[in-house]
């Protein structure tokens, strides 16, 4: 056990896991425990999370709108830099991390705590995330991480526990036993847990939340057009929207025709596979907007050296290192590079898919003079191609020659 705890702010969302860890922290430590509680778009969990810790005798209750700066100042720089782990997840659960991370910090110090706690398990990533966050803030805070130090290693021993302390589950799986682990925020909502661990179980259709099936989904496509300013969504067909509206925004209108949906295995920084299923609607409407407007706006150079820095990018996120020294600098770079990205994208939504239907800029490099398939009356000199090809396979040649001595 940690030594020293005066004061301990959790991390706490109301569902099985903290409502159980916050009466453990009391059991075992002795001392008070201050609730926080983020509300980054997850909805109904908010107003339960506050009569649950007032029930349980907490007397520091911290609830807060973070919509607005998780998605401005987390969401969106991550969007800039068009970021995926392992080709497919979006990474809604880790860019949520840094915020909660630098909020507990911030509340330990307001409140005179020294201590914080989470409830993420021994075998996840998020409890690397959590921490590294913290300690990047304040290298002082100490950190208490139940699941590293209790006997409750299972969800089933989890809810016998909570019906022992008379502490209220909701959500229970319609078949009995508990419920999936699930995270939700405005960028995405997870999906683990139950027969989601094997992963030649398809998920159960009524899992899903957010999104209904593309084979449910409207028959008439649904066209939109998402307006842009150094790199960032700032309109949808011509109105103004603040950046939690519109992510909300994509999100309902997605989720209606099936976007976004994800079953995946993948690769977690403690060094196991995970199975984890994820609906992100509107984060998926928006990479591929923010990829075609790329497409018009970025030198070439610079569009291929963001590919090439993303996959570094996305694993620093994925592993906890948002407030690393290389992560922010990468940051300075990437922020750099969107400076003219300004302009609209026309997209189509139709049964789970997405067309680009059109996209211009004031910034536009596309010049339609020279890419012309017609004449262009002399603004690209076809005879400088043979030249530029010599000189290009002069080193292939040269290596031929070699091969064959």
């Amino acid at each position: 056990m940690i030594k020293d705890v005066n004061k301990i702010v959790l991390a706490y969302s109301g569902g099985l896991d903290t409502s159980v860890i916050l009466k453990w922290l009391q059991q075992e430590y002795g001392c008070e425990v201050v609730t926080f509680t983020a509300d980054l778009g997850q909805k109904e969990e908010i107003e339960p999370a506050r009569a649950k810790a007032k029930s349980a005798g907490v007397k520091e209750i911290f609830i807060e709108d973070l919509r607005e700066e998780f998605v401005r100042d987390y969401v969106f720089p991550m969007f800039r830099a068009n970021t995926i782990y392992e080709g497919e997840y979006l990474l809604g659960t880790s860019i949520a991390r840094p915020l909660i991370a630098k909020r507990l910090v911030e509340i330990a110090h307001e409140t005179g705590s020294n201590t914080i706690s989470h409830g993420a398990t021994g075998k996840g990533n998020d409890q690397v995330r959590f921490e590294l966050g913290a300690y990047a803030i304040n290298p002082e805070i100490k950190v208490i991480a139940p699941w590293r130090e209790w006997d409750l290693l299972s969800r089933e021993k989890l809810l016998k526990f909570a019906e022992s302390n008379n502490i209220p589950v909701e959500m229970k799986h319609k078949s009995g036993g508990s419920p999936y682990s699930m995270d939700a925020n405005l960028l995405h909502i997870s999906y683990e847990g139950r027969h989601l661990e094997d992963p030649k179980n398809s998920p159960e259709e009524s899992m899903w939340r957010w999104s209904v099936s593309p084979k449910d989904a409207p028959n008439d496509s649904e066209e939109i057009t998402i307006g842009f300013e150094s790199g960032d969504p700032i309109s949808i067909n011509g109105s103004n929207k603040s950046p939690h509206e519109l992510l909300e925004f994509l999100n309902e209108i997605g989720g209606k025709h099936g976007i976004g949906r994800l079953d995946l295995v993948e690769n977690r920084y403690v060094g196991m596979k995970a199975r984890g299923c994820y609906e992100t609607p509107g984060g998926t409407i928006l990479l591929k907007a923010h990829r075609a407007i790329e497409s018009l706006t970025l030198d070439r150079e610079v569009a291929h050296l963001k590919d090439e820095m993303m996959p570094r990018y996305a694993s620093l996120i994925y592993n906890g290192y948002w407030w690393s020294p290389e992560r922010i600098a990468m940051q300075t770079l990437i922020n750099h590079t969107q400076s003219n990205v300004n302009g609209w994208v026309k997209l189509s939504l139709y049964k789970g898919n997405i067309t680009i239907l059109g996209r211009d800029s004031d910034n536009s490099l596309f010049d339609s003079e020279i890419a012309t398939f017609e004449d262009d009356d002399g603004a690209f000199d076809h005879n400088d191609a043979a030249g530029f090809i010599k000189l290009n396979a002069l080193r292939l040649k040269i290596a031929n020659k070699k091969n064959k001595l």
